[in-house]
């Protein structure tokens, strides 16, 4: 199933294009899930999706302006947690990764961390 997933707490995917001018947040049907659990459950039902959009804030305990987030003390998992997740599920499973790969979170640096992630990824998988 080629399908589009959205991952926000709280906005849904036409918000996501009033700031990123990404006409694809309007033009696809996109599935919403809000949660980390919510994620993989959706993964795991109907496969690696053909774009992923991560937010990063999937909890109030998220919003903070850090500069280096402390993932360790987080109840509730982030997009950053989404995104290792991800990675490793497909390569458990020999399943290539979403051929989409956005994110649409406001937080600078948590945005930076799961582009890292899949840049890592990327880095190792080239050699």
């Amino acid at each position: 199933m080629s399908y589009y997933l959205f991952l926000d707490d709280i906005r849904q995917p036409e918000e996501a294009f009033t700031y990123t001018n990404n006409s694809l947040y309007l033009n696809k049907k996109w599935l919403v899930v809000r949660s980390y659990d919510e994620f993989i459950k959706c993964v795991e039902e109907n496969g690696v999706p053909h774009t992923v959009s991560f937010d990063h804030d999937l909890a109030y305990a998220h919003y903070t302006q850090e500069k280096i987030i402390p993932y360790d003390s987080y109840e509730e998992k982030t997009g950053y947690h989404c995104a290792k997740w991800l990675i490793e599920y497909c390569m458990e499973n020999q399943l290539q990764l979403p051929t989409g790969i956005l994110i649409h979170s406001m937080n600078p640096v948590g945005s930076e961390n799961i582009r890292s992630v899949f840049v890592s990824f990327k880095k190792y998988f080239d050699r």
